[in-house]
């Protein structure tokens, strides 16, 4: 890995919150939709309305990419690719005025994918100690760590075939623990690491369908049993155990097209979907087993009136938002899966919604965020236009708003004009 240095300018909440670190804005982002992977921030006075102009900060990056930022310690992380040059990237920007306290680089082979896709697809995670970072390439996932500062620490390469979609699985911490899902259409397993040597501490197979680009969460069950919620086509929804890799329960036969939304809990069900670019999406509400009793897990109920293939949806207050990546939004009461309201707003949507008071902010693939009331009642808040394209989701933390874009990282702070 080459390196260059630049001048420097979870208390668990069951099935909803994970990974507060502390009250009020000094909320850490450490991996894909923050805590637990909910998209739920605790800033305040995020502004609704805002031009690039307005920014506290926009700095270009040196890679393209379409993953998001984690931030630790006033500290933001993002990753890029420089097709041209073949190498993956990994800068750290003060979080304060964007301005870089490193990067590293190492080499990234180029390969076929998905035409919406990007060599740089997943979002990297954070345990305060180290980041964690998934370069994929034509034949394998390689996992590695460095320290805050940059440092290298270790590597893993696991060998698989990347589907013609590409990349795009992202890792999360469990505890002294790193996780990966690689569900794909060969060689597809999860994994487990210690979190400071790279030691594989297990690792299982798994059944090769289409491949899944789902994030995991953890998950306490009915019976008190703490675990991992996994989403893919060939498994269903299935919750494992974290220190050996056996599965607790499953729910197979769930989805008939492949898995791109990350796992979601919404009162007291856990949600998942599956789709394709040709349609048929549908989501389903699943009611948990117990590993605990045995109980095995069954069907809630299953949505499929314009539901989301690519975006995460959020469940927050009783209601499940879900939005489509054509444009249309649907609220619906999560404990029953009925409709409350669904409104269509402009644009195509690759990104997942956040929230921050009452509010839901997501970006379209042309780079324009889309603002609306997170209520009962279907209201459009603003529209505003970051000027480039992109299919990264926000970023929430320290009172501030990340907005990646293809070749930029945009701040929105309370108190911004």
């Amino acid at each position: 890995m080459m390196k260059s240095y630049y001048p420097s300018l979870t208390t668990f909440v069951c099935g909803v919150l994970l990974g507060m670190s502390a009250a009020g804005n000094a909320q850490e982002w450490t991996r894909f939709r923050g805590p637990n992977g909910t998209g739920i921030g605790l800033g305040k006075g995020i502004p609704s309305k805002f031009t690039v102009g307005d920014a506290d900060w926009r700095v270009a990056l040196k890679g393209e990419g379409h993953s998001s930022p984690v931030l630790w310690g006033g500290r933001i992380f993002v990753t890029g690719s420089n097709r041209a040059k073949g190498t993956f990237i990994v800068q750290c920007l003060s979080a304060k005025d964007g301005s870089e306290d490193w990067s590293v680089s190492r080499p990234q082979k180029s390969y076929r994918m998905h035409r919406y896709n990007n060599l740089t697809s997943s979002t990297p995670a954070t345990d305060g100690k180290q980041l964690v970072v998934v370069v994929s390439e034509p034949d394998a996932h390689t996992v590695f760590a460095v320290d805050l500062e940059g440092g290298e620490l270790w590597e893993r390469k696991f060998e698989t075939i990347i589907s013609n979609h590409g990349g795009g699985v992202s890792p999360i911490f469990h505890d002294d623990r790193v996780i990966l899902a690689g569900d794909e259409e060969s060689h597809s397993f999860l994994t487990a690491l210690d979190a400071a040597s790279g030691n594989v501490l297990w690792k299982t197979d798994r059944a090769n369908v289409k491949a899944a680009f789902s994030t995991p969460c953890r998950f306490v069950d009915p019976s008190g049993t703490e675990g991992l919620l996994f989403n893919s086509m060939a498994h269903g929804i299935t919750f494992v155990d974290p220190s050996n890799g056996k599965t607790f329960w499953e729910q197979v036969d769930l989805f008939d097209k492949r898995t791109v939304s990350s796992c979601l809990v919404a009162d007291g069900l856990v949600i998942g979907t599956c789709g394709s670019g040709g349609g048929g999406n549908y989501l389903v509400g699943l009611k948990p087993g117990s590993a605990a009793k045995g109980t095995p897990p069954s069907l809630a109920y299953k949505l499929r009136r314009s539901i989301p293939y690519v975006p995460t949806s959020l469940a927050k207050d009783g209601l499940l938002f879900l939005w489509g990546d054509s444009g249309i939004v649907t609220c619906v009461r999560s404990k029953s899966g009925e409709i409350v309201w669904q409104e269509r707003v402009e644009g195509r949507f690759f990104g997942s919604p956040v929230w921050v008071e009452e509010r839901l902010f997501c970006i379209s693939t042309t780079g324009k965020v889309v603002v609306l009331a997170a209520t009962e009642k279907f209201r459009q808040i603003a529209v505003n236009d970051l000027g480039e394209p992109t299919h990264s989701t926000p970023a929430l933390a320290e009172g501030r708003l990340f907005l990646r874009t293809l070749g930029h990282l945009t701040c929105v702070a309370g108190g911004s004009k």
